[in-house]
Protein backbone atom coordinates (compact mmCIF):
# COMPACT_ATOMS: atom_id res chain seq x y z
CA UNK A 1 0.00 0.00 0.00
CA UNK A 2 1.35 3.42 -0.89
CA UNK A 3 1.69 6.23 1.62
CA UNK A 4 -1.12 8.23 0.02
CA UNK A 5 -3.43 5.22 0.17
CA UNK A 6 -2.60 4.68 3.85
CA UNK A 7 -3.26 8.33 4.67
CA UNK A 8 -6.70 8.28 3.13
CA UNK A 9 -7.88 5.23 5.10
CA UNK A 10 -10.14 5.54 8.10
CA UNK A 11 -11.12 2.79 10.47
CA UNK A 12 -14.58 2.58 12.01
CA UNK A 13 -15.06 2.98 15.74
CA UNK A 14 -16.31 -0.59 15.98
CA UNK A 15 -13.13 -1.84 14.32
CA UNK A 16 -10.94 0.22 16.68
CA UNK A 17 -12.86 -0.96 19.75
CA UNK A 18 -12.60 -4.57 18.60
CA UNK A 19 -8.82 -4.30 18.15
CA UNK A 20 -8.40 -2.52 21.49
CA UNK A 21 -10.30 -5.35 23.24
CA UNK A 22 -8.06 -7.90 21.54
CA UNK A 23 -4.97 -6.08 22.82
CA UNK A 24 -6.37 -5.73 26.35
CA UNK A 25 -7.28 -9.42 26.49
CA UNK A 26 -3.81 -10.40 25.30
CA UNK A 27 -4.98 -12.08 22.11
CA UNK A 28 -2.87 -9.80 19.93
CA UNK A 29 -0.12 -7.22 20.22
CA UNK A 30 0.15 -3.63 19.06
CA UNK A 31 2.99 -4.59 16.71
CA UNK A 32 0.86 -7.32 15.10
CA UNK A 33 -1.97 -4.88 14.40
CA UNK A 34 0.50 -2.37 12.99
CA UNK A 35 1.92 -4.95 10.57
CA UNK A 36 -1.38 -6.54 9.62
CA UNK A 37 -3.28 -3.31 8.89
CA UNK A 38 -0.27 -1.11 8.01
CA UNK A 39 -1.11 1.44 10.66
CA UNK A 40 1.35 3.32 12.86
CA UNK A 41 1.87 2.34 16.46
CA UNK A 42 1.03 5.92 17.46
CA UNK A 43 -2.43 5.46 15.97
CA UNK A 44 -2.97 2.18 17.81
CA UNK A 45 -1.89 3.73 21.12
CA UNK A 46 -4.36 6.56 20.48
CA UNK A 47 -7.06 3.91 19.98
CA UNK A 48 -6.06 2.39 23.29
CA UNK A 49 -6.24 5.76 24.97
CA UNK A 50 -9.64 6.60 23.48
CA UNK A 51 -11.39 3.22 23.59
CA UNK A 52 -9.52 1.22 26.22
CA UNK A 53 -11.03 0.22 29.55
CA UNK A 54 -8.34 2.17 31.43
CA UNK A 55 -9.05 5.49 29.68
CA UNK A 56 -11.14 6.93 32.54
CA UNK A 57 -8.96 5.67 35.35
CA UNK A 58 -6.24 7.90 36.75
CA UNK A 59 -4.19 5.02 38.17
CA UNK A 60 -1.74 3.08 36.10
CA UNK A 61 -2.07 -0.65 35.92
CA UNK A 62 1.17 -2.53 36.38
CA UNK A 63 1.19 -5.93 34.79
CA UNK A 64 3.82 -8.43 35.82
CA UNK A 65 3.99 -12.07 35.11
CA UNK A 66 3.69 -14.65 37.81
CA UNK A 67 7.32 -15.61 37.42
CA UNK A 68 8.33 -11.99 38.12
CA UNK A 69 6.22 -12.02 41.27
CA UNK A 70 7.72 -15.31 42.42
CA UNK A 71 11.22 -14.05 41.70
CA UNK A 72 10.56 -10.87 43.69
CA UNK A 73 9.27 -12.89 46.66
CA UNK A 74 12.31 -15.17 46.49
CA UNK A 75 14.68 -12.19 46.40
CA UNK A 76 12.95 -10.60 49.39
CA UNK A 77 13.34 -13.86 51.33
CA UNK A 78 17.03 -14.00 50.36
CA UNK A 79 17.58 -10.41 51.54
CA UNK A 80 15.86 -11.17 54.86
CA UNK A 81 18.03 -14.28 55.33
CA UNK A 82 21.23 -12.34 54.57
CA UNK A 83 20.23 -9.57 56.97
CA UNK A 84 19.63 -12.20 59.66
CA UNK A 85 23.08 -13.72 59.04
CA UNK A 86 24.77 -10.31 59.15
CA UNK A 87 22.99 -9.60 62.44
CA UNK A 88 24.25 -12.87 63.92
CA UNK A 89 27.80 -12.13 62.79
CA UNK A 90 27.62 -8.67 64.34
CA UNK A 91 26.51 -10.19 67.66
CA UNK A 92 29.48 -12.58 67.53
CA UNK A 93 31.89 -9.73 66.79
CA UNK A 94 30.48 -7.66 69.65
CA UNK A 95 30.80 -10.68 71.96
CA UNK A 96 34.44 -11.24 70.97
CA UNK A 97 35.26 -7.55 71.46
CA UNK A 98 33.68 -7.65 74.92
CA UNK A 99 35.64 -10.80 75.81
CA UNK A 100 38.88 -9.12 74.71
CA UNK A 101 38.04 -6.06 76.82
CA UNK A 102 37.33 -8.27 79.86
CA UNK A 103 40.55 -10.24 79.34
CA UNK A 104 42.50 -6.99 79.15
CA UNK A 105 40.99 -5.84 82.43
CA UNK A 106 41.53 -9.15 84.21
CA UNK A 107 45.10 -9.84 83.02
CA UNK A 108 46.25 -6.24 82.65
CA UNK A 109 47.60 -6.81 79.13
CA UNK A 110 46.80 -4.70 76.10
CA UNK A 111 45.66 -7.58 73.86
CA UNK A 112 44.40 -5.42 71.04
CA UNK A 113 47.73 -3.66 70.69
CA UNK A 114 49.83 -6.85 70.90
CA UNK A 115 47.74 -8.94 68.53
CA UNK A 116 46.50 -6.34 66.09
CA UNK A 117 46.52 -7.47 62.48
CA UNK A 118 49.23 -6.24 60.18
CA UNK A 119 48.64 -5.25 56.55
CA UNK A 120 48.48 -8.21 54.22
CA UNK A 121 51.72 -9.19 52.51
CA UNK A 122 49.83 -10.34 49.41
CA UNK A 123 49.55 -6.85 47.99
CA UNK A 124 52.58 -7.45 45.81
CA UNK A 125 54.97 -5.04 47.48
CA UNK A 126 58.30 -6.33 48.72
CA UNK A 127 58.26 -4.20 51.87
CA UNK A 128 60.68 -1.60 50.49
CA UNK A 129 59.41 1.88 49.96
CA UNK A 130 62.18 2.65 47.50
CA UNK A 131 61.41 2.42 43.80
CA UNK A 132 63.00 -0.50 42.02
CA UNK A 133 65.08 0.07 38.89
Amino acid sequence: MSISERRSRTFSEDFKIKKVREIEQGRTKVSEICKQYEVSDVSVYKWLQNYGTMKDKKERMIVESQSDTQQLIALKKKVAELERIVGQKQVLLDFKDKMIDLAEQIYGVDIKKKFSTRPSSTSGSDGNNTPSA
